[in-house]
């Protein structure tokens, strides 16, 4: 007998976010609502974020998204930072297993089916996650590669995720969300008359363009600022109130300058000791002298990188 239902299916939704070095990836997806990192990479230290210890092995990993599955009121979001430094730990793992030395070892490309097969073990452990209600997050630095028009002349740069060409088609498909970040520059014309790049705005790509991968199943705006405002309603989830070291992080982010850079500037003007972290700053350090100084501290760490 045919049960035919009517209407949009309200489930958890599945997102990869690529993008550039330090565009903002893991800081966007600390936005998620009720978010847990499985951190594989290192790379949330400097944010107040949940995490589960970075996993040993591949089989562990996957051990991992399986318990979270099983323990729905665990989080809301489970997010894994980053799909590329996990798909190494797979071929590490592969490479025990079989006793070999490289993946091309194996030879016919045998290596790399083991790959695809492996990887679909963890895509099948993210849907458990999705059937219990848990959003999954998958995060990736991005590459370029060169596309050879065929029947004509010239090519063009084309930004991708940084994975193999087994493990990327499987997150492309399985995504529901898949947004790439970058930094947009305008090109202005001088007085006299040179071109200048200016800006360096932060922002999210929601559709597929020949230059990058991108999709939504969500009737979203081909480009959003790189904020979770823009997509939060597909969570059905209010925005999280900014705290006063988000915003710090963001300024730093847009500014292109260090945690460390701003943390001897601090120690100089005799706010905290050069080793403490940005995240055990006071609210008040961070409002009435990070952010309200932003230009100025920006300013002193320029002139010093100048002078060096």
């Amino acid at each position: 007998m045919l049960n035919i239902s009517k209407g949009k299916i309200n489930r958890a939704v599945k997102t990869v976010i690529y993008g550039t070095e330090g565009v903002g990836k893991s800081t966007l997806a600390s936005r998620f609502p009720g978010p847990l990192f499985i951190d594989v990479e290192g790379g949330t230290s400097q944010l107040d974020v949940r995490r589960i210890e970075k996993p040993a092995t591949w089989e562990e990993l996957i051990s991992i998204v399986r318990e979270v599955a099983a323990s729905p009121d665990v989080c809301r979001t489970l997010i894994l930072d980053t799909a590329d430094f996990a798909e190494s730990m797979c071929i590490a793992g592969i490479l025990k297993k079989y006793n070999q030395k490289s993946i091309e070892s194996f030879g016919y490309g045998k290596g790399y089916t083991y790959i695809g097969e492996e990887w679909q073990k963890l895509m099948d452990a993210f849907n458990a996650c999705i059937t219990a209600g848990i959003n999954v997050t998958v995060i990736a630095h991005a590459r370029q590669r060169k596309i050879e028009l065929p029947d004509q002349s010239g090519s063009f740069d084309h930004w991708e995720m940084k994975l193999t060409k087994q493990v990327a088609p499987l997150l492309k498909e399985w995504a529901d969300l898949l947004l790439f970040l970058n930094y947009k520059t305008y090109v202005v014309t001088t007085e006299n008359n040179s071109k200048k790049a200016q800006g360096g705005k932060r922002v999210m790509f929601t559709t597929h363009n020949p230059v990058y991968d991108a999709k939504n199943r969500h009737g979203l705006p081909d480009e959003l600022d790189l904020s979770f405002d823009g997509i939060a309603q597909i969570f059905n989830a209010p925005q999280p109130a900014q705290t006063p070291l988000d915003r710090l992080h963001e300024l730093m982010a847009e500014a292109g300058i260090t945690e460390y850079q701003v943390r001897e500037v601090a120690a100089l003007r005799g706010k905290y000791p050069i080793e403490t972290p940005l995240s055990d700053y006071s609210d008040e350090i961070v409002n009435g002298f990070c952010i309200k100084h932003f230009n100025k501290i920006v300013e002193l760490i320029r002139k010093g990188e100048n002078n060096g």
